[in-house]
């Protein structure tokens, strides 16, 4: 197809044909089977470089307003999901997309909207203290507290470093504590 669309941003492979980037949204949202908010299908696009900022809002804009796709606020985000006739035109239109975008597409979503439920079931505090810092780990499922954990670093990288590493595998800091405890 001809390139259409805006090609700042975008890596070598990624979209320049604004009917591929609406399917793709589509394809997308129709693949992580539930609502995905604006922000990260905007971190799938971006992360990925598969299509221009400004040309995926103006194509989520005319998603909506043709009905292929619904926009809701929930917990003060909007939250994209696909209606049937947007997965209609992404059953039909996605083997027009290189698999190779499918793919990348598929893997960033899944990572990030992980990463957002995993944020969202367990919570990390951080309090200053006189020679560097409380993180205190709150692990859950979304219900039920399973864990509280308390330990100290001495820096604000520290800081960012495990709380970056708790919310890319809660489970793994969960299990292995339990192991150590009962074995």
């Amino acid at each position: 197809m001809d390139i259409d669309a805006l090609i700042a941003g975008i890596e070598p492979g990624g979209l320049t044909n604004r009917t591929d980037i609406k399917v793709l949204i589509c394809y997308v949202i129709k693949s992580v089977d539930g609502p995905i908010s604006k922000l990260q299908l905007n971190e799938v696009m971006m992360d990925e470089g598969l299509a221009n900022y400004f040309e995926v809002s103006q194509a989520i804009a005319e998603l909506i307003s043709r009905g292929n796709i619904t926009c809701e606020e929930e917990n003060g985000e909007e939250m994209l999901c696909i209606t049937q006739s947007g997965i209609e035109a992404a059953e039909m239109l996605h083997s027009n997309l290189p698999r190779a975008v499918r793919e990348r597409a598929i893997n960033s979503a899944i990572r990030i909207s992980t990463l957002a439920r995993r944020k969202h079931e367990n919570k990390v505090d951080v309090e200053e203290v006189e020679d560097g810092y409380n993180v205190t780990f709150h692990l859950g499922d979304g219900k039920t507290e399973l864990m509280k954990l308390t330990v100290f670093v001495a820096d604000k990288m520290q800081v960012e470093t495990v709380k970056e590493n708790f919310y890319n595998d809660p489970i793994e800091l969960y299990s292995g504590i339990i192991a150590s405890l009962t074995v």
